[in-house]
């Protein structure tokens, strides 16, 4: 009774402060959802869509700690039926084996991959010999071709001849799952051409609004200094085709990337430089400042202001995301609300993760919520507490200051969990960055918008220019620096919700027990400082291994693979690249590489036919990995494509009594976009 008694004083003292909570038992349910390894059957989303609509009867005139509880357990089963639904609703055909021949489609997307080729997404996709109920609804297709062939306008009907896969699992167990990403995307396909591409028709009214961005990147590009083209276009219109590999790992060294994504940063900036022009315009005007509610209008064409924003940009999913973070806040403000505040952010959560449920998983939406509900939680206590940040004439900078510590300081944790590197000098390269941001290059691109119409964007552009070089001078400067980033290990599964759960305790909670929050902080930086990695990696498809030595990992192939490499290097915490990472392989002949894993075994990777076909056998207590089909039965445990097809990448921990096998598809299980896989118990 005591306990019960407790809990209810805990729950009254939570009054005015409940619906904060409500996105997070959203996310409970959504988190649950993705961590099943199986798909719930409609009939069973439709009886949790029942149970919700009844237990928000029940909640209604119940005591409020009764229907805290009701509510919550409610809005978990919400959250799990509308990411099945979401699930659902999405689904499309996903190509079930290795294509190569005639591939027809409309342009869709444009942009740039990690090798900086032009790669194209197309939508109508017509394939040689495969039926259109086979036919992924989008494929996005790498251009390699050497000679130069229709450059892709949004819009045109092209073709070419290429390769087309399905999309490919976690490159290790547990690791970020591409078909899940791919299958919200509705992309059933990806691949590469090196035949030049064919114009089978002139851009039309399709693609209309993509059509537009490239146009307007385009114009921006030509009007700006070569040096900042591209960063001009991707912070105005989204397209990144045109900035350089260097310029990008200078951002993300510098902690300065999010400068570069069209996100709630960017359209904050955009909503507030609107919002106070037209509020000052209105108030020097003394016939409009009589009649107008200054504050309302301003509010409403900011919120126009920032809904063309979202669509000229492209309206990506965090370009949307911060929309609607943004149409909140003004919004609030419309209803004389405060527009700042944890409630305001619990309201732009619930709305995006009903939208979105997969956004969870995301790193864009950790990040963005993260850094705005610390930073409202933070300056709304100096504010209650009335703690000035100095004198008067200091309190820009002073705020900067806290803002963009408060910021780093939120985000860091997500940041180095999914990107597994910290930016030691993030603080200063973003204190001297984001004011030039805020105060230059966003107010000369709304003016540079307006003049535009009678043209005289010329100098609000230049203006725009001094400022992007300025942050890009600032990056390059900052990532240049010794120790300017260091590299961590990728955490176990239980720490990101440990400090997700335990940074909302601390914010959300309203009794002094919310400092028990940071127990959850400390638990998981335990948990993270003591993880360990696979001792053997293996590629899907057989093509890489990697084994763990007292130097780091050794990678069986200097070359190919280069996506799994990578990202297994970047796992471990490794600043070194492919290359290096396989001269600390101990034998290696062409095809043939093999190393001592234990005392007992080695592992033998074989790579190409004539390799296999050399390849004299193995003996028990040995692994062999290779990217052949075979039909022997070695002595030791054999991986090949076949079972790898079925496994997915696989991670080994050796111990001296044998070593453990785990596979991705242990870990994943059998979810809808795994439909093309053999079922788990074939």
């Amino acid at each position: 009774m005591h306990v019960i008694r407790s809990f209810r004083i805990a729950v009254l003292e939570q009054q005015g402060h409940l619906f904060n909570w409500v996105p997070v038992c959203l996310g409970g349910g959504i988190g649950t959802y993705f961590l099943l390894r199986f798909d719930p059957p409609v009939a069973q989303l439709w009886l949790f869509a029942a149970i919700a609509a009844s237990g928000a009867v029940i909640a209604r005139g119940r005591e409020i700690d009764f229907a805290a509880v009701i509510w919550c357990a409610t809005l978990i089963v919400t959250g799990f039926t509308m990411a099945g639904v979401r699930t659902q609703s999405v689904a499309e055909p996903v190509l079930a084996f290795r294509y190569y021949g005639p591939i027809e489609g409309r342009v869709v997307g444009l942009d740039r991959s990690a090798s900086g080729a032009v790669r194209v997404t197309l939508t109508e996709v017509v394939l040689e010999n495969v039926a259109p109920s086979r036919t992924p609804f989008k494929v996005r297709v790498s251009l390699h071709a050497r000679e130069e062939g229709a450059t892709p306008q949004p819009g045109m009907i092209v073709g070419t001849t290429g390769h087309l896969s399905p999309p490919a699992g976690p490159v290790e167990p547990g690791g970020f799952d591409f078909q899940r990403h791919a299958w919200f995307q509705k992309l059933g396909a990806i691949g590469y051409s090196r035949t030049p591409l064919v114009n089978l028709s002139k851009s039309g009214e399709h693609a209309a609004v993509l059509a537009l961005r490239m146009r307007l990147s385009r114009a921006i590009q030509a009007r700006m200094p070569t040096k900042v083209a591209g960063f001009a276009a991707a912070v105005t219109t989204g397209d990144r085709s045109a900035i350089s590999q260097d310029v990008l790992e200078a951002l993300r060294v510098a902690n300065l990337a999010h400068l570069l994504a069209i996100s709630g940063l960017h359209m904050g900036l955009l909503a507030a430089f609107v919002f106070g022009a037209v509020r000052v315009g209105v108030a020097v005007v003394p016939p409009l400042a009589v009649r107008l509610n200054g504050k309302k209008a301003a509010a409403i064409i900011a919120l126009a202001a920032s809904g063309a924003y979202l669509v000229i940009s492209g309206g990506s999913v965090s370009t949307q995301r911060a929309f609607v973070m943004t149409a909140v806040m003004l919004t609030a403000i419309l209803l004389d609300r405060r527009a700042l505040s944890l409630r305001a952010v619990a309201v732009a959560a619930t709305i995006v993760l009903l939208l979105r449920p997969e956004a969870l998983l995301g790193p864009g939406f950790q990040m963005s919520f993260s850094a705005t509900t610390a930073l409202v939680a933070v300056f709304g206590g100096l504010r209650d507490r009335e703690i000035p940040l100095g004198p008067r004439w200091f309190r820009p900078v002073s705020a900067l200051f806290v803002s963009s510590l408060v910021a780093g300081l939120a985000t860091a944790p997500f940041a180095a969990m999914h990107f597994n590197h910290l930016a030691h000098y993030g603080l200063p390269a973003n204190l001297l960055s984001v004011p030039v941001m805020g105060t230059v290059v966003v107010p000369a691109a709304v003016v540079a918008g307006v003049l535009s119409v009678v043209g005289l964007e010329g100098v609000p552009l230049w203006v725009m220019a001094q400022g992007l070089g300025w942050i890009q001078d600032v990056a390059v400067f900052f990532s240049s620096l010794n120790g300017a980033r260091s590299f961590v290990v990728t955490p176990g599964d239980w720490v990101l919700p440990l400090v997700a759960i335990g940074a909302l305790w601390v914010i959300l909670w309203r009794r002094p027990s919310r400092w028990g929050g940071i127990g959850g902080l400390v638990l998981a930086g335990i948990i993270w400082s003591q993880t360990e990695r696979p001792d053997i990696l293996i590629s899907d498809t057989g093509g890489l291994v990697g084994l763990m030595t007292s130097e780091g990992r050794a990678l069986s192939k200097p070359r190919g693979n280069g996506f799994a490499a990578r990202s297994w290097l970047e796992n471990d915490g490794s600043k070194r690249d492919q290359e290096a990472a396989a001269s600390h392989w101990e034998d290696t002949e062409k095809g043939l590489s093999i190393m001592r894993f234990s005392s007992q075994g080695r592992l033998i990777h074989v790579s190409g036919k004539r390799a296999m076909s050399a390849f004299e056998g193995c003996k028990h207590g040995d692994i062999l990995v290779t990217n052949q089909r075979t039909d022997t039965r070695w002595a030791c445990q054999t991986f090949d494509p076949e079972s790898l097809r079925k496994l997915g990448s696989v991670a080994i921990q050796v111990a001296p009594s044998g070593y453990k096998v785990i596979s991705a598809r242990q870990i994943s299980g059998q979810r809808l976009w795994h439909a093309t896989l053999p079922k788990l118990d074939q």
